[in-house]
């Protein structure tokens, strides 16, 4: 007996919305708002910023008798110094407190998914404390409660300033690093664990063999993420006196007789090259993502 379908052997009578097929989309496992934000700004606009506040400058070196030319051959003159001796520098210790944020927070990651409950509830208040506190305030306690050298063995042992803002500065990304690894653990399906514990792996086999390498992929774009953000906080240790790019840019217009005219193209110039470092990782995160985001 032949039966009549609407919609499929006959017209429908209905103007109800007809339901897609199901498309599977990438789905992010991990907020990247900085870099999101950052990769979202047109890449000529900090320099359009840049150029609209170098006419009111312009006025004020004219009425100074010192000209926006005269101001960007000053500059010109510190660009290598204010490079060499302070961005790359600024760089150094970013780099540095990643990696040691880095290495303190996988362990601290992974505390909190011990077996022991000791371990873990210590590893969840050590991550949520760091997590929560204002950098600023953590770079004051370690400048101030660290030595400026260390008597070891008769040896006097120096601690310079730069190294207390790398400490001071790796705490709070250890805490964001801890929760990263803690997220991309469990973002790894329960089947995973199943599996091989039914294949007689002990737990140590199964999350540095089976479940870790998994994760490292999911880890990277929100660990470039954090760097970026860390890369863009590294000048506040210039308060604390250590000799960055922000440091070594106030001395120079210092050096120069603290011509007003010079705060625009010196401050401007260190805006430009944060902004040159940072937003080609922010566009990298972005795509680090997409490629790996967990398919659903």
């Amino acid at each position: 007996m032949s039966r009549t379908i609407p919609g499929l052997t006959a017209p429908s009578n209905s103007d109800m919305p007809v339901l897609l097929p199901f498309k599977p989309s990438p789905v992010s496992t991990s907020g990247l708002g900085f870099s999101e934000w950052l990769a979202g700004i047109p890449f000529a606009l900090p320099f359009l910023i840049f150029a609209a506040a170098f006419w009111p400058a312009h006025a004020i070196a004219q009425s100074n008798g010192f000209t926006m030319g005269q101001a960007f051959e000053v500059l010109w003159r510190w660009i290598p110094f204010l490079l060499f001796h302070g961005f790359v520098f600024t760089v150094i210790i970013s780099v540095l407190t990643m990696f040691l944020g880095t290495i303190l927070g996988v362990f601290l990651g992974l505390g909190q998914i011990s077996r022991s409950r000791l371990i873990r509830w210590c590893s969840y208040w050590i991550t949520q404390i760091f997590r929560n506190s204002p950098w600023l305030v953590l770079l004051f306690i370690v400048m101030l409660s660290f030595p400026f050298q260390i008597d070891l063995f008769g040896l006097n042992i120096p601690v310079p300033d730069w190294t207390k803002a790398v400490i001071g500065l790796s705490l709070p990304v250890m805490a964001n690093i801890s929760e990263i690894v803690r997220g991309a653990i469990a973002s790894v399906p329960s089947a995973q664990w199943e599996a091989a514990e039914s294949l007689a792996f002990t737990r140590r086999q199964t999350l540095f063999e089976i479940i870790l390498p998994q994760c490292i992929k999911r880890m990277i774009p929100p660990w470039m993420n954090w760097y970026a953000i860390l890369t863009m906080a590294t000048p506040i240790v210039s308060i604390l006196g250590v000799e960055e790019v922000l440091n070594l840019t106030r001395q120079a217009i210092e050096a120069e007789n603290n011509r007003p005219e010079l705060l625009v193209p010196f401050y401007g110039f260190v805006l430009l090259i944060f902004f040159a470092y940072c937003y080609p990782i922010a566009r990298l995160t972005l795509w680090l993502e997409r490629k790996y985001a967990v398919k659903l």
